[in-house]
């Protein structure tokens, strides 16, 4: 049976004359876009842009919700409650939503994102948060997100939830993510980075930090649009995992 897996990069992460990543070359590679809310970056114009060119080119369209964070990039710790949780992903999809809709499209998939993705990973009234935001919003959507309590919260309420994982990112033994503040959080290594997307998508492992194989079952794969080389690097996850045989494709509506 053919390995079917979705390539998902954050886009729309520019804001105002400030611009981060190349976008138009990453939407030739991939088959879902996570799309900045407003939140952590992006603003309605870049916001109207993006969506514009996912319909254009037939890129599944995804909210990326963040904490309130826009100097921080949302990838920061904020003290905010499980309401505040709420009520910020609620805004944040609707005006996304909103856009899609002017597009004649609409938002098929949640994926949080920075320091909020973290933590709704481990922080169950996050999680319940998230979730409860998605079932009175649109309960067709679909969750991106890493096994923990997103994931597990998502299925309990019956909204579908597609695993991601990161192979420019460092594993601790738990299979969550070693932080960005800690030295090697980050891989920079593509031949490095491109060998792990191929053994986590045809063969179920990611190597950890400490050298432990955690057994994996992966959906979506993430490509980083805001490091140095990212095109270059999304190119070639891609060509290597076509030619491991694995087929590049958005989920289906109802999968």
């Amino acid at each position: 049976m053919t390995r079917r897996i979705d390539l998902v990069a954050d886009l729309g992460e520019s804001f105002g004359d400030w611009k981060m990543g190349d976008d138009d070359a990453l939407l030739e590679i991939i088959t879902s876009a996570n799309v900045a809310c407003g939140f952590h970056a992006g603003d309605p114009r870049v916001m109207d842009r993006t969506v514009a060119e996912c319909v254009r080119r037939g890129v599944a369209i995804g909210a990326h919700p963040s904490f309130p964070d826009l100097v921080g990039f949302g990838r920061r710790t904020m003290d905010l409650t499980g309401y505040e949780v709420r009520t910020d992903v609620v805004y944040q999809l609707g005006a996304l939503s909103a856009v899609a809709s002017y597009h004649g499209a609409r938002v098929v998939h949640v994926a949080p994102h920075g320091r909020l993705g973290n933590l709704v990973a481990v922080r169950q009234d996050y999680a319940d948060a998230v979730v409860d935001a998605i079932t009175h919003v649109d309960p067709g959507l679909r969750v991106l997100a890493q096994d923990g309590c997103l994931a597990d919260a998502s299925r309990a309420a019956g909204v579908r939830v597609g695993v991601v994982g990161i192979a420019d990112r460092a594993y601790r033994d738990d299979g969550t993510l070693v932080p960005r503040s800690e030295p090697g959080a980050v891989i920079h290594d593509a031949a490095l980075i491109a060998e792990r997307t191929v053994r986590m998508v045809a063969e179920g492992v990611i190597e950890s930090a400490n050298g432990v194989d955690l057994p994996v079952t992966v959906d979506s794969v993430l490509l980083h649009g805001d490091n140095p080389g990212a095109v270059e690097l999304a190119r070639l996850l891609r060509a290597e995992l076509e030619a491991a045989g694995v087929e590049i494709a958005a989920p289906d509506a109802a999968s």
